[in-house]
């Protein structure tokens, strides 16, 4: 039997989803230490200006809800 070239093998594609999981998690991760450390300048805990906390509470929310949602439909293997 012939293998067809241009479909990845089955570890390929193991490794392929680990390394997106990966990446997913890592930019939830990264989103959820942004609203931290906002919290801790919105609190006054951290003696940066408001502006900032303001940002970085943005920032790690976009990171924790969106980007994943836009990675999962791009890396998606369901066909559209």
């Amino acid at each position: 039997m012939t293998r067809n070239n241009n479909l990845p093998s089955q570890a390929d594609a193991e490794a392929q989803a680990k390394v997106h999981f990966f990446i997913i998690s890592s930019t939830r991760l990264v989103g959820a230490i942004l609203v931290m450390l906002a919290i801790l300048v919105l609190i006054g805990t951290l003696d940066w200006p408001e502006w900032v906390g303001y940002i970085l509470l943005v920032i790690g929310l976009v990171d924790s809800f969106v980007i994943p949602q836009i990675l999962v439909r791009r890396w998606s293997s369901r066909e559209r």
